[in-house]
């Protein structure tokens, strides 16, 4: 009897260990920090809204004049590419410029990269050092102010795959378009095992 009883227990340890595996393979597990910040669309959207479901974040702001034209860019090619596959995942953009990202000059921003705003978000809402203290803690992404006389943050590149438990699980070279290849052969594997 007592032998079953082992055999039962590592049965269903191996099985709990399956459950918190990736399907692929990762470079990250940090847990995204609550928020809940305002949208383009001057509503709310909360870490708790993002839950269960597969989304990819990245960093940007709009009078931007360097790295982030290419992200949006290649964020932009990834919404189109999922949307056409049927994926179920959300893209977020945080800006890190709040001051002047209103949800009014975010609107225009998302017209102009044609993002379909169902499954892509622009969020701002906050202030500086919170949008700095989410993008260091829970992405493990630089943040910097401008220097004195310059309005451009220097920021982190990276796009980060977060799990349907709010973990960010996998960051990628936002920059380069050839990446957004890895990331939609990742999301095929994942939706593929779903």
């Amino acid at each position: 009897m007592r032998k079953y009883f082992y055999l039962i227990l590592l049965v269903a340890i191996f099985l709990l260990a399956g459950c918190n595996r990736e399907v692929i393979e990762t470079n990250m597990s940090k847990k995204v920090a609550d928020f809940s910040f305002t949208t383009e669309s001057n509503e709310s959207l909360a870490l708790d809204d993002l839950k269960g479901k597969y989304w990819i974040a990245d960093f940007i702001f709009t009078n931007c004049t360097t790295v982030c034209l290419p992200m949006s860019a290649n964020m932009k090619y990834l919404q189109d590419t999922t949307i056409d596959k049927g994926y179920d995942i959300q893209f977020v953009s945080f800006s890190v410029d709040p001051d002047y990202d209103s949800p009014d000059i975010l609107t225009e921003y998302a017209a102009d990269y044609e993002a379909d705003l169902n499954s892509w978000t622009f969020l701002t809402g906050y202030d500086f050092d919170t949008i700095r203290e989410l993008s260091i803690k829970s992405f493990q992404s630089p943040v910097y102010a401008p220097v004195d006389g310059d309005d451009q943050v220097m920021h982190g590149t990276n796009f980060f795959l977060v799990n349907p438990q709010g973990k960010v699980i996998k960051k990628y070279d936002g920059v380069q378009s050839s990446n957004m290849e890895i990331i939609l052969d990742d999301l095929e594997q994942i939706f593929a095992a779903s």
